[in-house]
């Protein structure tokens, strides 16, 4: 479960930060998560709780923000939705689309006290 790995790295950005700003207490942590990041939002919900208790950010509010897949088709020259990694382009057909958007998870806010 690569959830797990993902908390821990989160853990240590928000810990990272607290040393660097001199913060005690978080309240919410915001993450992006991409359609295309294989990431398993509840399974993560979990893993931050256990991850998170004894830190800085025991306790803090989790609030997911789902980011859409978008890739670039080169022979539609066009940007087209993207829900699957390896999907057509949903107009022409073609594939070998560039995933351009939705790939990431990323810590977008952290709340303190």
């Amino acid at each position: 479960m690569h959830e797990m790995s993902l908390a821990e790295h989160v853990r240590e950005i928000i810990e990272d930060a607290a040393d660097a700003q001199g913060f005690r207490r978080v309240r919410r942590i915001v993450l992006e998560i991409g359609e295309l990041a294989a990431v398993e939002t509840e399974a993560l919900r979990f893993c931050l709780d256990v991850v998170l208790a004894g830190s800085v950010a025991a306790g803090a509010q989790l609030e997911f923000i789902d980011v859409p897949g978008e890739g670039w088709c080169a022979a539609c020259a066009k940007a087209v939705p993207l829900h699957e990694r390896y999907d057509p382009c949903p107009h022409c057909g073609t594939y070998g689309l560039e995933v351009r958007a939705g790939e990431r998870m990323r810590v977008s806010a952290v709340e303190i006290e």
